[in-house]
């Protein structure tokens, strides 16, 4: 069986490529303790077979995953889990009490991202999402920890890019699996001042004031390492957490300066700021491709952000009229 890429960036850490959209722009994680596996996120349905693959290639089968942890229910996350789920008899889904329903059952889910992305987008990239028994999800709570034949991983509430988004501290790494809360930071804007970092804002529950706060919860673990989703390991994550503490709160004010302006050209306005915004950052860290390219890698990025600092607005434009 053909297997996605993937590559050992830790010890028994394994970093898969998902195949979302391009190469390097979405990953997930393969555990291995001795027999036992922990998948932690999981692409998407379209990345299932390829994950089969990678067990294989390690000399296992799907009877040895014990663990499926999505760090919340965006779709290049846990779009997977459902096959996960089916195909690997033993596993427990781990997931944040309010990212559980929406696995248990993903109607809501399948709506809110067709809304997001377009029915024939969601369609293609995304593909079908398969309910969870419930009697199979383990609901994390903060602190929890989780025994993967005795290598412990702990559960960390994490909300700010999601209010449903959690964090996994391997103790024997000394490094998070972060989905989206350290950030995003693509290895082509890589340049001699090390990985160049900046917030998904996407919709629809960014909260800088609680994102602010989680980064707090991770930074009192003094992790050594950060697996990011959006892309691989990062080392020395004490140096790097300011840079996104600013891209927080930049993107924020971006969104704020357009406060009680809504008008239909709103959308287009934010999207304009978020795209200079993003440009300027990156050549404010060295980073020397063209604009174009730039543009190029953060397309998918630049949509969602936007779209995510709009439906932000709206939350607190509606909160303020009552």
């Amino acid at each position: 069986m053909s297997h996605a890429p993937f590559k050992e960036i830790a010890d028994g850490i394994f970093c898969i490529e998902t195949g979302l959209y391009r190469h390097g722009l979405a990953a997930c994680y393969l555990i291995r303790s001795g027999d036992r596996l922990a998948f932690v996120d999981t692409g998407t349905a379209n990345t299932f077979p390829g994950l089969i693959g990678v067990i294989e290639a390690l000399g296992l089968t799907p009877a040895h995953v014990d663990y499926v942890m999505p760090t919340h229910v965006h779709l290049d996350h846990a779009g997977g889990s459902g096959n996960l789920m089916q195909a690997c008899p033993n596993a427990r889904l781990v997931v944040h009490p309010k990212g559980a329903p929406h696995m248990i059952d993903p109607s809501k889910l399948i709506a809110g991202a067709t809304l997001v992305y377009g029915e024939e987008a969601f369609a293609r990239d995304f593909g079908t999402l398969l309910p969870i028994p419930e009697a199979r999800v383990i609901i994390a709570e903060n602190g929890q920890t989780f025994d993967l034949n005795g290598r412990v991983l702990t559960f960390v509430d994490t909300p700010g890019h999601a209010n449903h988004h959690g964090c996994i501290f391997d103790a024997r790494t000394k490094g998070f699996f972060t989905g989206d809360t350290f950030g995003i930071a693509y290895r082509e804007f890589d340049t001699a001042a090390g990985p160049w970092l900046f917030a998904p804002t996407t919709p629809v529950a960014f909260d800088p004031e609680s994102w602010q706060t989680s980064l707090d919860a991770l930074m009192a673990y003094a992790p050594e390492a950060m697996y990011l989703t959006h892309y691989g390991r990062i080392d020395r994550p004490g140096d790097l957490v300011d840079d996104l503490r600013q891209s927080i709160r930049a993107l924020a004010d971006i969104a704020l300066a357009e406060e009680g302006k809504a008008d239909d050209e709103r959308p287009m306005r934010l999207k304009t700021a978020v795209t200079n915004h993003l440009i300027a950052s990156a050549r404010g860290h060295g980073v020397a491709l063209t604009d174009s390219r730039v543009q190029e890698l953060l397309v998918v990025d630049t949509e969602l952000n936007a779209q995510g600092l709009e439906v932000w607005l709206k939350r607190r434009e509606k909160r303020a009229s009552h």
